[in-house]
């Protein structure tokens, strides 16, 4: 959750879409932020499965 600067992920994907720091902190960090929390969810729902 809440990827930043220090994530090499981050420095991979500003690179390929040649975005700017600020461009891909509001971007890259709300997308990884969501898929967390959707994680997490369906987590939740499996504990309920298994």
């Amino acid at each position: 959750m809440l990827s930043h600067v220090n994530d090499s992920g981050f420095w991979l994907i500003k690179e390929f879409f040649n975005m700017s720091v600020a461009q891909i902190l509001k971007t890259w960090t709300v997308m990884e932020t969501i898929l967390s929390f959707v994680a997490f969810g369906v987590v939740v729902l499996l504990s309920f499965v298994i």
